[in-house]
């Protein structure tokens, strides 16, 4: 196979944990329980093995969906779950029909230091995350730990190719 030209430069983008969006998810959950009130239909409230993530696409808007690098420092399963919303969420609940699909689950066994992952539905997911950020400055994330991963556990970044 003939090379293709020069490689496009790559872009490491980090999925930050957002600590103000997961903490006040949280308190949402605890006031509900507090007054013994009910969530809003369809709205989906944050559990203890879950965290809110963001990706700014503030200047990178051309980019070409290279890779996840997903690093599990212990045995576990996390899901990444991309949002929908346009919406400021500090302001708006979340809700269930806001939770995009496919999701990209990563894990590793206990036996293993191999990474593994449902390839397909990761790389349609990061194809849609590059179409996003085209119309978004941010794009969040929902994070699911599971199997004993905590986000210190994690660290996860969607590579792009530069256009």
């Amino acid at each position: 196979m003939a090379a293709d030209g020069p490689k496009q430069p790559q872009l490491s983008m980090p999925l930050v944990l957002d600590q103000d969006l997961t903490r006040q998810m949280r308190l949402r959950v605890e006031s509900l329980k507090l007054r013994g009130g009910r969530r809003q239909d369809g709205e989906k409230l944050l559990q203890p093995a879950e965290a809110m993530y963001r990706l700014d696409f503030v200047r990178q808007q051309k980019l070409q969906f290279e890779r996840w690098d997903v690093v599990l420092d212990k045995p576990g399963k996390v899901t990444i779950t991309g949002t929908s919303q346009n919406w400021t969420p500090d302001l708006t609940n979340l809700m269930t029909r806001q939770l995009l699909d496919p999701t990209a689950i990563f894990w590793r066994r206990e036996d293993s230091d191999a990474m593994d992952w449902n390839e397909a539905d990761a790389l349609e997911f990061g194809e849609r995350l590059a179409d996003l950020a085209k119309i978004r400055k941010v794009m969040y994330f929902l994070l699911t730990f599971a199997q004993g991963l905590e986000p210190a556990d994690v660290q996860a970044s969607v590579v792009f190719n530069q256009l």
